[in-house]
This record gives structure tokens, sequence and C-alpha cells, in this order.
């Protein structure tokens, strides 16, 4: 709830000024997605590119967030809709400060994605589908998250014991178990360019 004696303090610099000096604009690339699908995998690759051609971006990790601002909270659902809405207003803050922002997060629920997205200008919101069969993502378990799941240690757990729901319209589906990691990276800039949210690198 609002304290209605709390006002917006707006900034005389702007949005468009901060991206004006970037060279480039601003959004958050909210990625979705099965544990060990590779959100965070592909959310650092593109990170990493868009740095060496001097465009400022920055990882919203499900897991490091999980460190801090978001540390108190577990996994039921109420506690993963207030982990979004956090981690939502922290990207909408980003975004105005002119940072292309990679939100790396399970996020099973539309109506939390849903919820986030209203925070944002439709532009400045891009969901990415980081699609990865259940089974795949089983055999990979980089963290022995599902395992410990099938045998009840960890309760509701994305897929095992707690529904996924993947997106319906995303602006960019990613196939991460029949694409490699730099070419799903690809796939991402290239609609950032192809929307002129970042220039064509040169060289």
């Amino acid at each position: 709830m609002t304290n209605k004696h709390i006002q917006w303090q707006p900034s005389i610099i702007t949005q468009m000024n901060r991206q004006l000096m970037n060279g480039h604009k601003s959004c958050v690339l909210w990625l979705t997605g099965l544990s060990g699908s590779g959100k965070s995998s592909l959310a650092y690759e593109v990170e990493g590119i868009l740095y060496q051609h001097g465009v400022r971006a920055y990882v919203l990790d499900g897991d490091n967030l999980r460190h801090g601002i978001n540390r108190n909270l577990g996994f039921s659902a109420e506690d993963r809709s207030e982990n979004i809405r956090r981690t939502a207003e922290v990207a909408k803050l980003m975004v105005d400060a002119g940072v292309i922002t990679l939100v790396a997060l399970i996020s099973p629920y539309r109506a939390d994605r849903e919820l986030a997205r209203s925070l944002f200008v439709s532009n400045d919101f891009i969901e990415v589908y980081v699609d990865c069969p259940l089974h795949v993502c089983e055999q990979r378990d980089p963290k022995g998250l599902y395992v410990k799941a099938r045998s009840g240690i960890i309760p509701d757990f994305t897929g095992i014991t707690s529904p996924y729901e993947p997106p319906i319209q995303p602006e960019i589906t990613i196939s991460s178990n029949q694409l490699p990691l730099r070419e799903s990276a690809a796939c991402i800039l290239d609609y950032l360019i192809a929307h002129t949210l970042i220039p064509y690198p040169q060289g």
C-alpha cells in the first residue's frame, strides 16, 4: 500500500536524456523458463556481447537477488509473486537509468509476468521464453535441484510439484535445447537491432 503522503519525485534528467547519452535505448529483457533451461547462461552471454559493443547492460539473476533484496522470500505462490514484483520494480528503475536490463527468473505464473509488464511502456518490456523440455532440464540439473524435488527434499518446485505457465505470446522464443548458446544470444541481439533498441554493431 502506498502512503498518500509520499509523492514521486521526478528527475530533471529523463530516460530519453540518458538513452541519448548512452547511444542506445533501454529496456528489460525478461527471461522466463524452467530451472535448468539456460536463462542465466543466456542472460550473461547477451550481457557480455552488449558490453563488448559499448552497450550498457546488467543482469538481474534470480539466485543473486535471493541473496539480498529477496532473501526473506520462500517459494510459495505468494512469495514468488512478491519476488517478481520487487524484481520488476528494480528493473524499472534500471531501465529509467538507461540500462538494458536482463532479468533471469523462472517467474512461473503468467499473471505475475503480466503485472511486471504493466510497469513498463509497451516497447520497454520484452518477454523472452527460454523453452526447454522438462526432461532435458532434468538431465542437465546443474544444481541437483530436480533430484531433490523428486525425492521430496524441495517442496513447491516448478515443473515437479508446482506449475509452470508458459508465455502465450512472448516477443522472443529461444529453444535452448536446439540452439547453441551463441546462436541463442544472436537471436536476442537481432531482435534488439531490428527494433532499433541498439545500433548495428560496428566492427
